[in-house]
């Protein structure tokens, strides 16, 4: 999965035999979410998917910039076309959506690492993201609502991630916020040193890469299943989660090794 071109839009590299870092390489342009960059990102964690290597994912961005959300020029020049841009609108969209949920439905956690800013769609790539942590100049915005374009796709993940009044006041104010304030309504999960960062994310995931793939993947469904079920069928859902859990291999060697006070011999199965 190594790519060492440093030509590409998206560059990928393992670490660690096991941590897959998608690394944003377009820092010039602000690292912004264009047709391409989607597509390439899109195309890494499609293959990553099914590749048992691979345990957990970092998403990263090389410059001061994580991501300026959508490409601005390549919307207004779709707005040349007959329908004044309305199908290639719903296209560009289309990608987005697909692209965030694809993060979700990806069986690996997906870790955002954020050096920089994130601002609308690259806000929303961030909150997207299972775990996030921010270097302390990070900053975080939904801006569109300034130049006449509410985020309206970005607050989708928005408002699955932090509160209805801390999403709408991002919304509503499209301010830039920092990354303390990030981790304090839910954003981000830590704030770190810069310097620390790029470490700090790692050893993050070098921690859940030891966990059972099977396991993480059977609870990184059921977390999204059940967030939006009522409180009755969330429960009937998870115990139902929860025994088909209890019969697989993994489930009988991690007790076994827990009573016995020795490490478990994970099979993934």
């Amino acid at each position: 999965m190594n790519n060492p071109d440093s030509n590409k839009l998206v560059k990928s590299s393992v670490h660690s035999d096991c941590i897959l870092r998608i690394s944003l390489n377009n820092a010039s342009h602000h690292n912004v979410l264009s047709e391409e960059m989607m597509s390439d990102i899109q195309s890494v964690l499609d293959k990553s998917a099914n590749d048992k290597s691979i345990r957990v994912i970092v998403i990263s961005a090389e410059g001061k910039t994580f991501s300026a959300g959508h490409d601005l020029k390549q919307l207004k020049k779709g707005r040349l076309n007959s329908d004044k841009g309305r199908d290639y609108f719903k296209s560009v969209m289309l990608k987005c959506s697909t692209l965030m949920q694809s993060i979700i439905k990806n069986p690996k956690p997906i870790i955002a690492e954020v050096a920089g800013t994130a601002t609308a769609a690259g806000c929303q790539l961030v909150a997207s993201c299972d775990l996030a942590y921010g270097g302390k100049s990070s900053r975080f915005a939904t801006p569109g609502v300034n130049i006449g374009l509410f985020c309206s796709t970005p607050m989708v993940a928005l408002s699955r991630t932090v509160s209805n009044k801390h999403s709408m006041e991002m919304l509503l104010n499209g301010d830039l916020i920092s990354s303390k304030k990030a981790a304090e309504i839910g954003l981000i999960n830590e704030v770190v040193d810069d310097n620390d960062l790029t470490n700090v994310v790692l050893e993050k995931a070098l921690k859940i890469s030891k966990k059972s793939s099977m396991t993480l993947k059977i609870g990184k469904q059921a977390f999204y299943n059940q967030i939006n079920m009522n409180l009755s069928q969330a429960y009937d859902y998870a115990s139902n989660v929860m025994v088909e859990n209890m019969l697989k291999i993994d489930a009988e060697e991690g007790i076994d090794a827990f009573i016995n006070k020795r490490s478990p011999n994970w099979q993934d199965k």
